[in-house]
């Protein structure tokens, strides 16, 4: 805001010759100096917050809505600019009650638009981490996520099937819609990536396929020291014809935490587990040059402007940090490669300012 300054002189002027001062030809005030216009910020830094584990990123209206692993809670930003995240208006939208299946570890959450309904898949279990993890899901029928009730459908699982689910993720095709989530097997610790139809929002129908498993060298980072390997946090991105399934691998407790990428047709049935290519090496991996360490559970947005492809991530600034609330949320632009693949570069230092994004 401009700020207006008005010259008092005249006004002393005045007083003075009603007071039977001598006229003269009068006084012409000093114009103010105009203040300058503050000039637009039009760059930003990584990271966007402080922390921010498993980031997650909804488009609607004009509007971002950024969600991330809290542990306790599911929190809503709501922000017109994604480059301003950091001023955006926090809201706790549901918060679990105590002594339930889903009291504890609250992880992942994601924010889903479906059937004129808004949506939350979240990872949640009954106690200490992490043998009860299960994926739930919360309802909400109001136009804005941040305002009105959300309701617990329940717990997303396979029929016949109670186990170990987390980071669940949507994928609509051929007119079906699914889930695609981190899964056990029975009597292992070992996460893989699974797919499986859904008949609603709530409601699996069927059985579930089996897409990735932790094989190649890595995927298994952290499998030396006895932790679990790992294949989690499936994301889908389509481009020329093609679904692609990024995923993150290693386990988190290694600086090599990582992204990497199934690829199938875009017309293909995505519960056939031949539908699928592996990438054979990774597509997004840690930068120490950039502070950037275990960089992974990614999510995918739009500029405003629409031109603009956009990943964000998280990763810790430090080698060492695991699996906690050092992760940051970071977000950078990314290209298609002439095949349609993604070209995600390498992850941008923080503290360096960068183009925001376009129409921001």
């Amino acid at each position: 805001m401009r700020t207006v300054f008005r010259s008092i002189v005249p006004l002393v002027l005045l007083g003075l010759l009603n007071c039977g001062g001598s006229g003269g030809g009068g006084v012409t005030p000093t114009p103010p100096t105009p203040v300058p216009p503050v000039a637009a910020t039009t760059t930003f830094t990584n990271p966007l917050l402080p922390s921010g584990p498993d980031p997650w990123v909804y488009q609607k209206d004009g509007f971002y809505y950024y969600l991330a692993t809290t542990g306790g809670d599911i929190t809503i930003r709501k922000t017109a600019k994604m480059s301003e995240l950091g001023s955006a208006v926090s809201t706790t939208v549901w918060t679990p009650p105590a002594a339930t299946p889903y009291s504890r570890d609250v992880w992942a959450p994601e924010l889903h638009f479906l059937d004129g309904k808004w949506y939350v898949y979240f990872t949640a279990g009954p106690g200490n981490c992490c043998g009860g993890q299960r994926t739930w899901v919360l309802e909400n029928a109001n136009a804005d996520p941040t305002t009105g009730t959300w309701t617990l459908r329940g717990q997303l699982v396979v029929p016949g099937q109670d186990l170990w689910a987390i980071d669940a993720t949507i994928l609509e095709q051929n007119g079906k819609r699914y889930v695609l989530w981190s899964g056990q097997e029975a009597g292992s610790v070992q996460q893989n990536i699974y797919i499986a139809q859904l008949s609603n929002p709530w409601t699996i129908t069927g059985p579930r396929a089996l897409l990735s498993q932790p094989t190649l060298s890595w995927e298994i980072n952290g499998s030396q020291s006895n932790l679990p390997k790992v294949n989690e946090g499936p994301e889908i991105l389509k481009n020329a014809g093609k679904t692609f399934l990024i995923y993150s691998a290693s386990h988190c407790a290694t600086d090599d935490y990582c992204l990497g990428q199934l690829t199938a047709s875009a017309t293909a049935d995505p519960m056939d587990p031949a539908a699928w290519t592996k990438t054979p090496t990774p597509v997004f991996t840690r930068n120490d040059g950039s502070r950037a360490y275990g960089p992974g559970h990614n999510g995918f947005f739009v500029s405003k402007d629409g031109l603009e492809n956009w990943l964000i991530y998280h990763a810790n600034p430090q080698p060492g940090q695991q699996c906690g609330n050092a992760r940051s949320p970071r977000m950078q632009k990314f290209t298609f490669r002439a095949d349609g693949s993604p070209d995600f570069g390498t992850p941008v230092a923080t503290g360096v300012p960068l183009p925001k994004p376009g129409g921001e």
